[in-house]
C-alpha cells in the first residue's frame, strides 16, 4: 500500500483544488463516468465541503454503449449521496444530426462524446468542469495544467498554458471560456486504488474478476454486447476478466484477471507493464488521438 502520509497530502491538495474552485468560479460541475477516478472525486468534495452537500452537480455524458454495472453504480450512489445528477446523451446529438455514427469493427461512441459535452456546458453555461485526469494516464494529459483554460469553442491549446506556482491557481477566464479542473492530477492509478481501498469506497462490480463473454481481437478482449461490433468468425467465450476502465463498451478492453479484492488489484497493478489506457482503443488510433480530441474539445 501507499505511503498514508502521501496519500493525505495528495488529499489536501485535491481538497484545497476543489475549495479554489467553488470560490473562484460561478457554475462549477463534476464531470462524472461512475469510474473509480470520477467515485474518488465525489469523496474529495464530499471532505472539502463537509458538513454542508457538494456544492455543485455531477453530470455524466452517456453513450449509450455504457456498462450497464457503471450506469446502475451511477444511480445507486447519487440516491444515496443525495446529490445532483445531469445527464445528457450522445444519442440526442446523433438523432439531431450533429455527429454521425461510426461503423465498422473499430467503430465507438467515444469520440462523439465532445460535441454533446460542449453542447451541456453551453446549456447549463457551466464556467468551470472537474474531471478525473491524471498526469500518468497519457502523454497529452501530462501537458495540462489543474486549471486548464478551454476557449469558446471548447478548444484546448496545448502551447498556450498558463504557468501553475506552487498554489497560485488562476481562475479568471474571459467571456465565453472556461476552465477543466483536475484536483487529482498529480496522483497515480496506484494512488487512486490506494485512497479508494484507505476510505472503503464501494466502485462498480466490473473493475473486480468475474464471468463475461468475451471475444478476442488484436490480442485484447472484448465484451460481447450487442453495442460492440464483432466479426463472423470472432468467437464468443466466458472468460475471467476485470476492466481497469470504464469507459464506452465498444472501445473499453477487459484484462484476464483472477483479482477480486482492491489489494489483489493493486499488486496486479505494480506487476503490470501496461498503463490502464493500454486497453483504450480509441487511443490507439494514432500518435497523437488524445491530444487531437483534447484539442476538439474533449474532457
Amino acid at each position: 500500500m501507499k505511503d498514508i502520509l502521501q496519500i493525505n497530502d495528495l488529499e489536501n491538495e485535491a481538497i484545497f483544488i476543489m475549495r479554489e474552485v467553488a470560490a473562484q468560479f460561478d457554475r462549477p460541475v463534476l464531470l462524472f463516468s461512475g469510474g473509480k477516478d470520477s467515485i474518488t472525486l465525489v469523496r474529495l468534495a464530499q471532505k472539502a465541503f463537509h458538513p454542508a452537500k457538494i456544492p455543485f452537480p455531477l453530470m455524466h455524458i452517456d453513450t449509450g454503449h455504457n456498462f450497464p454495472e457503471t450506469i446502475a453504480f451511477r444511480d445507486k450512489l447519487v440516491e444515496e449521496l443525495g446529490l445532483e445528477l445531469i445527464v445528457r446523451n450522445v444519442q440526442d446529438s446523433i438523432d439531431q444530426g450533429k455527429v454521425k455514427e461510426e461503423s465498422g469493427r473499430y467503430s465507438s461512441r467515444n469520440m462523439l462524446q465532445t460535441t454533446t459535452l460542449l453542447d451541456a456546458i453551453e446549456e447549463f453555461k457551466f464556467d468551470a468542469c472537474i474531471g478525473g485526469a491524471r498526469r500518468d494516464e497519457e502523454k497529452a494529459r501530462a501537458k495540462e495544467r489543474i486549471f486548464s483554460v478551454r476557449d469558446d469553442f471548447g478548444q484546448w491549446d496545448e502551447k498556450n498554458q498558463r504557468p501553475e506556482l506552487f498554489d497560485m491557481l488562476n481562475g479568471e477566464i474571459d467571456l465565453g471560456q472556461n476552465v477543466r479542473v483536475f484536483p487529482i492530477s498529480n496522483w497515480t492509478e496506484l494512488d487512486v486504488w490506494s485512497y479508494i481501498e484507505n476510505e472503503d469506497l464501494e466502485i462498480p462490480s466490473i473493475y473486480f474478476s468475474h464471468k463475461r463473454p468475451t471475444f478476442v481481437r488484436d490480442g485484447m478482449i472484448w465484451s460481447a454486447d450487442d453495442c460492440v461490433y464483432r466479426d463472423a468468425d470472432e468467437v464468443v467465450e466466458e472468460r475471467i476478466v476485470r476492466f481497469r476502465t470504464v469507459g464506452d463498451m465498444s472501445c473499453t478492453a477487459a484484462v484476464a484477471s483472477h483479482a477480486e479484492t482492491i489489494s489483489q488489484v493493486v499488486a496486479e497493478i505494480r506487476d503490470s507493464s501496461i498503463s490502464e489506457r493500454g486497453a483504450r482503443i480509441d487511443d490507439k488510433r494514432s500518435e497523437a488521438a488524445m491530444e487531437k480530441r483534447k484539442q476538439q474539445g474533449y474532457f
